[in-house]
């Protein structure tokens, strides 16, 4: 293809994070109702904590993965089961065929996420501009995170068909896959393998790398318990139809478009990366806390300020998160990667299985309040160990 040929590898891996994300978010705010068709909620959510076992229990090989077969190869190889997991998923198997693909599917996406990274820092030649960079490959997946649900509202205005999300969600790993294909991506300087025992006790015993990835546990804990429990709230419980909540989540992921690259400017021309986060960490903990006041009878308006509010303070965590972790690794340190990519299907393992705990024995309003007040202390704890860059 003339086209990819001529495409920089940084832009195709702008343009493949694109759809990515687009495959991921169109089916994050469906996962939990179409699950509780055929379970309780309080329970749905240990599905997902399933699948995130599984990514913890193969996060440790993927180091030698990638040294045996290449980052790219390995995207690839992700990206072909999620699209032919999703496509069984939309002819709508039994309820066991769905708990497990289902889980297929959670476990596959830190996985693909973390062969982006490798294959992305392996085109950063300066540091200096690593916020840039980080905010920018960030930026491409919250564009597509504004488009997703706008096709959610239009995909289910007439009728709750889930299976159309997971057909359009397998649809768009088309282009990522052909992308990746037909365009051969710098790989980086060969990497230097150490036992993963070593590696997590060098970054547990380094204040600042262990709060960074902390924070960004946290992080991720947050995208479990706003984009799961947040919809399936609005829409089963207070009554909100798919199509108003479309526009809603769109206007609601604004502010990842909007402030992340601005956010990582600067951090790297005159702030740092500390103040800024912590900011994030209270602002988008307070307003998933401020969830727990809303009912049905709350004006629209007053719904979309709240999530608004969350997304600004976690557009901050993560611009800060990113860049900063970055800043301190390079492509060929990869079982550093793998430990910070790792908090990933941690949270989904764990925050889940909170989020179930809390329904089991409180409410949503409880949920909500615990989460989102761990979420603004536990942050804060983690941005004061953090050392500033400026």
């Amino acid at each position: 293809m003339v086209c990819s040929e001529a495409m920089h590898p940084r832009v195709v891996l702008f343009v493949g994070n694109f759809f990515f994300a687009l495959f991921a978010a169109l089916i994050t705010y469906i996962l939990l109702p179409y699950l509780t068709s055929f379970m309780p909620t309080a329970y749905a959510g240990l599905v997902i904590a399933g699948g995130a076992l599984c990514a913890i229990i193969v996060f440790p090989f993927l180091p030698y993965l990638v040294e045996r077969y290449g980052p790219q190869r390995l995207a690839l190889i992700f990206a072909f089961i999620e699209m032919a997991a999703l496509l069984i998923l939309a002819a709508a198997p039994g309820a066991i065929a769905v708990s497990l693909l289902i889980a297929l599917t959670v476990s596959l996406q830190p996985l693909l996420s973390y062969e982006l990274d490798l294959l992305l820092e392996a085109t950063v030649a300066e540091e200096g501009t690593t916020g840039r960079v980080r905010t920018l490959f960030i930026t491409a997946w919250n564009i597509a995170a504004l488009v997703a649900p706008l096709l959610l509202g239009a995909l289910l205005a007439d009728s709750d068909a889930y299976g159309r999300m997971f057909l359009a969600a397998g649809a768009a790993l088309v282009p990522f896959i052909v992308l990746f294909a037909t365009r051969r991506l710098p790989q980086g300087a060969p990497v230097k393998l150490s036992h993963m025992r070593d590696t997590l006790h060098c970054i547990l015993h380094d204040r600042d790398l262990a709060a960074v990835t902390f924070g960004h546990f946290l992080l991720y804990a947050f995208y479990i318990w706003a984009p799961f429990y947040v919809p399936f709230y609005l829409h089963s419980m207070l009554g909100i139809s798919w199509t108003d909540l479309g526009w809603v989540f769109s206007i609601m992921l604004l502010p990842y478009a909007l402030i992340e690259y601005p956010a990582g400017w600067v951090a790297d021309r005159f702030l740092g990366d500390k103040e800024l986060m912590l900011a994030g960490f209270l602002i988008a903990g307070g307003a998933l806390a401020l969830i727990s006041t809303l009912s049905s009878v709350s004006p629209l308006w007053l719904i979309v300020l709240i999530l608004v509010s969350s997304r600004v303070g976690a557009a901050l965590v993560e611009s800060m998160t990113e860049g900063h972790f970055f800043r301190r690794v390079s492509e060929k340190d990869v079982n550093s990667i793998s430990v910070f990519r790792g908090v990933w299907p941690l949270a989904n393992l764990v925050a889940p299985v909170v989020g179930s705990l809390i329904l089991i024995f409180g409410t949503y309003q409880m949920l909500f309040i615990l989460t989102g007040g761990f979420i603004a202390l536990a942050g804060a704890g983690a941005t004061l160990l953090i050392r500033d860059f400026k």
